[in-house]
């Protein structure tokens, strides 16, 4: 029994110091934990003390009022020489659509005020081949109807009683009429139309803003009347013609053009310009056959 005892004694003696120092151990932890914990809530408490003294103001200085700028792009006037990239505009202005015409040998009048009290504008051909006591029996009439600033409203023709070949096809001549003024508005889905016209059959086409019609005139069947202008019918159109209307937009005011730089174009008040001034300034009539 002795021997057996102390046999025991030893392995039992290194158990209990492994305990001990595992207990030992795992109270360092525990208490390193604490220590790290309480470390961590100090330091945030000095960034919130800290936060706060900054963010409170201090009554000796004044703050400073915010700024109120202004971009000047919010208040441009838009560039009118990209209007014809949204919209059907005409491209080419009443004075020169007119002389386009003159020059192609039809005598149309000068570009002017159609009466003193009137402030449309017009220019316009007519010429009787033939007539009764009452009415022409044969006559081609052109009117070219636009505003003071140069802008083409509508354009009309009426065609009695006209020269064909022996196909039925309008004579050359008076065809021409009509090949100059779509070709002048550069608006070439409306060339097509043309063929009709030649062939005296009615055609009526509305696209994008703006309508041709050639037809023949109810219980007249040697008398055609041609009409072309702008129709703006949907809401996008009207939108964007609008937009692009100088009636809608107000001058700057003086205290931003005087800010703005003297040799920017801020620092010219703003003139209002018509839709068609860009093809107005053409000299040349026929330059405004290159449509672009």
């Amino acid at each position: 029994m002795p021997r057996n005892r102390r046999s025991l004694f030893w392995p039992g003696l290194l158990i209990s110091i492994l305990l001990l120092a595992g207990i030992v151990v795992f109270y360092h932890e525990i208490q390193d934990r604490e220590d790290l914990g309480r470390v961590e809530n100090r330091a945030l408490d000095k960034a919130a003390q800290s936060s706060r003294i900054a963010v409170r103001p201090d009554p000796a200085v004044p703050s400073p009022l915010p700024s109120t700028s202004i971009s000047l792009l919010l208040i441009e006037v838009p560039k009118l020489e990209l209007a014809s990239q949204f919209m059907r505009v005409w491209r080419v202005s009443g004075r020169n659509m007119c002389g386009a015409l003159r020059e192609a040998g039809i005598e149309m009048s000068e570009w002017k005020a159609a009466s003193m009290r009137n402030r449309s504008y017009e220019c316009y051909f007519q010429r009787i081949y033939e007539r009764d006591e009452v009415r022409p029996l044969s006559s081609t009439f052109v009117k070219v109807r636009g505003d003071e600033m140069g802008g083409i409203l509508e354009i009309r023709a009426k065609i009695i009683g006209p020269t064909t070949d022996a196909q039925g096809r309008l004579a050359p001549a008076v065809l021409r009429i009509f090949e100059i003024i779509v070709k002048q508005a550069c608006w070439r889905d409306f060339e097509d139309t043309l063929a009709s016209i030649q062939n005296l059959r009615n055609v009526e086409y509305e696209r994008f803003g703006s309508y041709l019609s050639f037809t023949r005139e109810a219980g007249s069947a040697n008398v055609f009347n041609f009409v072309l202008g702008l129709k703006a019918t949907s809401s996008s159109q009207v939108k964007t013609k609008t937009y692009f209307s100088t009636e809608r937009w107000l001058q700057m005011p003086a205290v931003l053009l005087r800010t703005s730089s003297s040799g920017s174009a801020w620092g010219r008040p703003y003139q209002p310009i018509a839709l068609t001034d860009v093809a107005s300034t053409r000299h040349n009539p026929r330059s405004s056959w290159n449509c672009g």
